[in-house]
């Protein structure tokens, strides 16, 4: 099979965050690719709120590489925004709420942290709607946040792969992919190269699911005019409209939304904000997490690859990993060892 006689530069397997994130930058790139997408219940992606924070509230600390990855997230999304016409990325900051004198106390000293200074604050302004949520140990504020409208990226970038027939909405088992001298065949389509990227739903070592449950609510007169965070966050979207999350589980990923995470998030919310709530949605997905929080990329066969392990983080790691993977892929360029797929492997 030479060359010359693909249809296709590359076939990619799956639609969601890192399928829509790496065809847009291979198509950027002048590449002919096709993609292979049966929509299936529980992608998070699906359901995601796209909340972009550069710094892991567990610990208070830079997430992995949080200056690049917030640099090249914004311009991909900004692009794409004036391409489809729709704005994709919404900058915000995000307030913390300290629920404790000791979480109040590391914060004030990440504060005086260089690289982690450019992004964390203490905030002591005077804001009607934020004091007059309960914060007895006061707030901080996390700058160049965003959140990124990811179902309308998701719609609109299938709408532009099927008016150019770059998309065949099937399911593409492993039975189906016909492995040939110089690449593959799925059907009457071939590439030199396929890429996975079937988020929870690929059987690959070091992949972690891990289940996300939270709530679209209506609080009318609320007026939070920025995202907050003190055990949910809080994103508001317009209309008295916030949708509200996550949690996370590990055990019985498939199985749905739950009492039990409603009724925490309701907890935890009607704790921070003392209003009456309406429930208007309660949504659930599968992200597609690591073992080390590290996308997963790289080769898994002679000509197969994969993109995956984008975890809760994907809508900021996606640009970046789906660049990186061309300049491997097409210029050359060696994997970051953070990322390989290899690391995986005993």
């Amino acid at each position: 099979m030479r060359s010359t006689s693909f249809t296709h530069d590359a076939i990619i397997i799956g639609q969601g965050l890192a399928g829509t994130a790496l065809s847009v930058t291979m198509q950027d790139r002048g590449k002919r690719v096709l993609v292979f997408d049966a929509p299936r219940t529980g992608r998070a992606s699906e359901v995601a709120p796209g909340v972009v924070n550069p710094v892991s509230l567990r610990r208070t600390v830079l997430t992995w590489r949080a200056s690049e990855m917030l640099a090249i997230a914004g311009a991909f999304y900004r692009d794409l925004g004036l391409r489809y016409e729709h704005s994709f990325w919404n900058p915000t900051h995000l307030v913390v709420i300290f629920p404790t004198a000791q979480e109040a106390g590391i914060w004030q000293l990440r504060t005086t942290e260089p690289e982690t200074s450019r992004f964390v604050r203490m905030d002591t302004s005077s804001d009607q709607v934020l004091d007059a949520l309960p914060q007895p140990f006061g707030r901080g504020i996390i700058e160049r946040c965003a959140w990124v409208h990811v179902q309308a990226l998701l719609h609109l970038h299938r709408t532009h792969l099927r008016t150019q027939g770059a998309l065949l909405e099937e399911q593409v088992e492993d039975a189906h992919i016909e492995r040939v001298a110089d690449g593959v065949r799925i059907g009457e389509h071939s590439a030199p190269i396929v890429i996975r990227c079937g988020g929870p739903f690929d059987d690959l070592e070091g992949l972690v699911p891990v289940k996300g449950e939270g709530l679209t609510v209506r609080i009318p007169g609320l007026f939070i005019p920025k995202a907050v965070h003190r055990g949910v966050f809080v994103l508001p979207i317009g209309d008295d409209v916030y949708r509200v999350g996550a949690t996370f589980g590990w055990d019985d990923v498939w199985s749905g939304p739950t009492d039990e995470a409603r009724h925490h998030l309701l907890d935890r919310l009607e704790r921070m904000v003392e209003r009456e709530v309406e429930v208007l949605d309660h949504w659930c997905g599968v992200r597609p997490a690591s073992k080390d929080r590290r996308p997963i990329l790289g080769r898994t066969g002679e000509h197969e690859f994969v993109f995956n392990g984008l975890g809760s983080r994907g809508v900021v790691l996606a640009p970046w990993c789906a660049q990186h993977l061309c300049d491997h892929l097409f210029d050359g360029a060696e994997l970051d060892e953070a990322v390989r797929v290899e690391r995986f492997r005993v």
